[in-house]
Formats: C-alpha cells, structure tokens, sequence
C-alpha cells in the first residue's frame, strides 16, 4: 500500500505544489477505497509549501486527525519521494479554504433537510375490519327540544376504514419517507449494512416537524435491531462503532445493572439523529457545515 512515487529526475525539474499534491491524491486514490477517499481524503486542499512543511486544510477537526492517524506516515513518505528530501506533512483546519480566499468565510450552519419519516397515527386500531366503503357518514342527532339546525350547518363524523383485508394488513398510511439524497449518497459511502441498520432504527423512533415532537433516543437492545434490520448482532455491533455511523447518524451507551452477581448488561440506549445530514464533501463544496456534536452529551465516547 506504501509505495513511495520515485522522483525520475532527481532533484532536476521537480514537482510543483499542486502537481506533488496531485500525485499523492493519484496515488491514495490506487490505494483506498472509494469511500473512504471521497470521504476523508477528496475534501483536503493543498495550502502552502513552505521550509520542507506541505500543508493542507480540513474541513473540521474529526477530519484533521483521521487524515493525520492513518494517513500522515504515507503521505510524508510520498511527498519524500517526490522532493527527494525529508518533508514534513501538515493537516490544518481551515473552513474557508475551498472559497479561494484568504480572508476568514464564515460558515453558515446546515438547513434542516426535509423530514425524514413520516410516522402513522398511533390510534389506528388492529382489530380486525370488514371490508366496506373508505367513510361513512353518520349524522349526529340534535337534542331534544332543540330547534332543526340548518342543513348546511350539520356535523358528520368520518371513520377511517380499509376497503379490503389486503390493505389492513399493508397498512398502507404506516411508511416511511426516503429521501433520494440520503439513498443516492449516503448509501455508497456506509455500505447496505449501515444503511438497514440506520433504518431500522428510525423506524423505532417518531418525529413531528410540525409540532416539534420528537422521540428519538429508545431503549433496545442489539438483537432486536438485528432483527429489524435483518442482519446479525455482531453487524449491529460492528455499525454502531462505525466511525461515520457514529458521527453522523447513531450513537448508543450499555445500560448496566446490579444483581446478585455483579453488574450485568441490560440493554443499550440508542440516540438516532432523524433527519439526514450533508456527506463530508458536500459540506465542504457547499460551505454547510453540519454540527460537531448533534447528541447527547451522555451518548459521548461509548464503544463496544
């Protein structure tokens, strides 16, 4: 994977700044995955090279030091080969960076994007009902005593019903809302396993944008979400410590208890961000930036 770029020249006729900076981004591109370069590597911006130190910028903390833990090493050594010296590489934070300017951007926070489930009234019964017409009418009689109201006045009453037993079992008002973003984007850069698990858990949750509701921190547990999600727990597991999982869309704490024998498991909680967040290179090429931390502070730093 670490194979350094030879300089052909040796020291005659070397590389620029943006054409070295091309050759490594060339070169980490043969090496990694699809995902993780677009993900952590594509949004870098080449800023200075200065007294052996190449510099780029990040678009955020959590950028910088993903870069600079599996990455630094590597890119150093290429950068070496390019020079044919000793090079330092620098990763820095600099929000503005892809503006083209020097002065300070100050960047917008993210807009909420469209909502992104839409959950059922909770007081549909599940009894079973006989197929009949969508609603009926049903007047609602006046008192006795009490003069005729006008006929353009009365009051009726609509039952909602299934037309056949076919919908009573699809339930067809009880879905959940897509957006093509989040299958478009999000879904090459998590992996099918990801993408289910993160479903099944915001099928366990509610929101209403319109009222401000929103229930989305539940207690569960991984077999129950593997099975919704179709999946094994040792997938639940391993998405839940997935580091994009945990940045952008779920993080989870072990519920402990105290029996007899000691403290026990029982279970995790589970915070599910509802609404879909803005991958890291459309953060970067829009200048929306999404949130550091959109959790709890209690669901901080838990892993399993």
């Amino acid at each position: 994977m670490d194979r350094p770029i030879q300089n052909q020249s040796l020291g005659v006729n070397l590389p620029g700044n943006k054409e070295a900076w091309e050759m490594v981004l060339g070169e980490l591109r043969h090496d990694m995955s699809r995902a993780l370069y677009e993900t952590w590597v594509q949004p870098l911006r080449l800023v200075s090279y200065q007294n052996d130190i190449f510099t780029v910028g990040a678009y955020n903390t959590y950028g910088k030091a993903w870069v600079e833990e599996r990455l630094g090493a590597q890119i150093s050594r290429i950068l070496e080969g390019l020079y044919n010296k000793p090079v330092t590489f620098k990763v820095i934070v600099q929000n503005g960076f892809y503006k083209g300017g020097e002065h300070e951007v100050v960047v917008k926070p993210a807009s909420k994007p469209a909502i992104n489930f839409d959950v059922a009234d909770e007081e549909v019964s599940d009894e079973p009902i006989k197929p009949q017409p969508k609603f009926e009418k049903v007047e609602i009689p006046a008192d006795e005593g009490e003069a005729p109201a006008d006929p353009r006045s009365r009051k009726f009453m609509l039952q909602r019903a299934y037309g056949s037993e076919r919908a009573r079992l699809i339930q067809p008002e009880r879905g959940m809302f897509l957006t093509g973003y989040f299958f478009n984007n999000w879904l090459p850069l998590l992996g099918h396993s990801a993408f289910t698990v993160i479903l099944a858990a915001r099928s366990m949750c509610y929101w209403n944008p319109i009222t401000g509701e929103l229930r989305n921190v539940v207690e569960t547990e991984m077999g129950e979400i593997a099975e919704k999600a179709a999946v094994s727990v040792r997938t639940v597991k391993d998405v839940l410590n997935n580091e994009l999982v945990q940045r952008y869309f779920l993080r989870y704490r072990v519920r402990r208890v105290m029996t007899a024998n000691g403290v026990r498991t029982a279970g995790i909680s589970l915070q599910v961000r509802m609404d879909d967040p803005l991958t890291p290179l459309d953060q970067v090429t829009s200048g929306l930036m999404e949130e550091e931390e959109w959790y709890l502070p209690e669901f901080s730093g838990e892993r399993e």
